[in-house]
């Protein structure tokens, strides 16, 4: 699968339920020493919850690990966590 096809998918959340847009919309973090995906980062705008009280804008962060079935048009994934959680250099 091309890296064009999975921008054009969207992303739902599954232990909410909460849709958050497009994959296209987020940024790609990798590890630049061996390529591989390490999660999607999400800006606060992405996160459209309705009947909420607004919240001070945090960016979400979808962790590889947690992305549970990538389908023909949508990428389901368990949770976003706050942080990123990955290897510093």
């Amino acid at each position: 699968m091309l890296l064009s096809e999975l921008a054009e998918k969207e992303l739902i959340e599954m232990e909410k339920g909460i849709r958050y847009g497009f994959l296209a919309e987020t940024e790609c973090i990798f590890d630049p020493k061996t390529g591989k995906i390490i999660g999607f980062e999400m800006p606060a705008q992405m996160v459209k919850m309705p009947f909420q009280k607004k919240k001070t804008p945090t960016i979400k962060y979808i962790p590889w690990e947690e992305i549970l079935l990538i389908g023909e048009d949508r990428i389901l994934f368990q949770k976003t966590t706050s942080s990123i959680d990955h290897p510093t250099e």
